[in-house]
């Protein structure tokens, strides 16, 4: 913390040419500046006066509520920085608490009290102050000011600032900026709005691209998650026409390779053994092209080494493999892992495929309720109903299986062995051997469902036959 004799403002503007406008805040009677709030109305101000004696807490779940996600952030991660957050009315505070619980802001130290800006320069007398601080006030323009030059003589100077403010003013907002604050934003907020301005704060140009992870997990073994995640992958890519990389984190059993008729000689394992190594030349060396926008990052599938690679192994690949495509569909193994629920919570979307049976319906349940908790500002689960009518079989129906699970499927795929059977064998996906068949469609809906594209439509050609030359058909 700097000393009072020599005291660095960390809110003063880094452009020396309008220092106009810069004003000494240790002088209360010299605070003009030039009027630019004048029609900010400060009879109806309200202040609200935080609690004295309010003791400072750690933050815990208490006081949670989810709110339904009104902005799609991607992939955005918040560095591990110390945030403390300090609202000042209850909105807010449920705000911060949510935006501080969210899974992007896992490697952040977040602290949430209330009080506003005046429990903040009471809060930092003695105390360094983190990366990151949120303020919140209600006083008006010139009020702000003083307030704003206070927590300054208590601030580290390379602590960044957002003030949260009662005012919508263009005048205001840029007098703020102009004198270092990081960013203003006008109450009410919303968790997600917090998040997206502290990722803008930190966010760093030479990071690389992060695609948009999809992952996919059976409700039970058998399931037919693998099937249908490579056929998902398959329709993004063609139907979509997006770059899409399926990674097959099934080390000992996975089926990529021959559900694409592939026998990669490195992949995934060779990852997970040195993930340091792993650059974007020996990540493309080991991708496998399958078609021209498709490519899979293949497990070895074999039984001759124990796979042992930790969660951090785990966690830095998929990070890895998420700057190669704008898609990256994650082929998830049946089974409960600390990298696994890793990889859950941190994928942007996660799809459930279960069969209408007792096992899926209990487990499917179980894996919806920890995301949603783990997830709150996240879509929910999408569950796909797999393998429905299958012939002789006693079934829950989809009905009584959506009304147990409180979530209806994003698509339910009938039975169809011959179809499925012929597609495995031959190394193909639904769309190369059954292009017609339901399945398919159900895929395609799931894929537009998901992504919220619509499917890329193929124009036909004309017809250059001699009939067809003569005899057009009528519109």
């Amino acid at each position: 913390m700097s000393s009072p004799a020599r005291h660095i403002d960390p809110f003063d503007s880094f452009d020396d040419a309008d220092d106009s406008f810069t004003q000494n805040y240790e002088a209360a009677d010299t605070l003009d500046l030039g009027d630019p709030f004048e029609d900010l109305p400060d009879a109806d101000l309200q202040p609200l006066t935080p609690e004295p004696g309010l003791p400072r807490q750690a933050l815990t779940a208490a006081s949670f509520a989810a709110i339904e996600p009104t902005d799609d952030l991607g992939a955005v991660s918040i560095p591990r920085i110390g945030i403390h957050f300090f609202p000042q009315n209850d909105a807010t505070l449920q705000a911060c608490d949510t935006a501080a619980l969210d899974r992007r802001m896992a490697r952040a130290q977040s602290l949430v009290r209330r009080g506003g800006i005046e429990e903040a320069i009471a809060a930092y007398q003695h105390e360094p102050t983190p990366s990151l601080l949120i303020v919140e006030s209600s006083e008006a323009a010139h009020g702000l000011l003083e307030q704003l030059g206070r927590l300054a003589e208590v601030c580290d100077t390379n602590t960044k600032v957002v003030v949260i403010g009662a005012h919508n003013d263009i005048s205001l907002y840029r007098e703020l900026i102009r004198q270092g604050v990081s960013e203003y934003m006008v109450a009410p907020v919303k968790p997600l709005q917090l998040i997206k301005s502290i990722a803008t704060l930190f966010n760093d140009p030479e990071t690389p691209f992060v695609g948009r992870a999809i992952a996919f997990i059976g409700a039970r073994g058998g399931a037919g998650s693998s099937v249908l995640a490579h056929n998902f992958a398959h329709s993004l890519s063609e139907a979509m026409q997006a770059n899409t990389v399926i990674a097959d984190y099934d080390l000992p059993f996975g089926t990529a390779g021959l559900d694409f008729n592939q026998d990669p000689l490195q992949g995934m394992a060779d990852a997970l053994n040195e993930p340091d190594r792993l650059d974007q030349v020996l990540l493309d060396r080991m991708l496998t092209r399958c078609t021209e926008r498709l490519s899979l990052f293949s497990a070895p599938a074999s039984l001759d080494q124990d796979y042992l690679a930790d969660e951090h192994a785990f966690e830095e690949v998929t990070r890895k493999v998420r700057s190669v495509a704008p898609f990256i569909v994650m082929d998830l193994p049946h089974v409960w892992t600390p990298w696994l629920k890793k990889c859950l919570i941190a994928a942007d979307e996660v799809v459930i495929v279960a069969t209408p049976d007792l096992a899926s319906l209990r487990n499917a349940k179980n894996l919806i309720e920890l995301l949603k908790s783990f997830r709150p500002n996240d879509n929910p689960p999408r569950i796909v109903l797999n393998q429905v009518d299958m012939p002789g079989r006693p079934e829950i129906p989809v009905k009584d299986f959506t009304a147990a699970l409180g979530v209806a499927p994003a698509c339910t795929i009938s039975f169809d062995a011959k179809t499925f059977g012929q597609a495995a064998n031959n190394g193909q996906m639904i769309a190369e051997c059954a292009p017609a068949s339901k399945a398919h469609e159900a895929l395609l809906a799931l894929t537009a469902t998901i992504t919220g594209r619509t499917p890329e439509t193929k124009k036909k050609a004309a017809s250059t036959s001699l009939i067809g030359k003569f005899f057009p058909k009528k519109k």
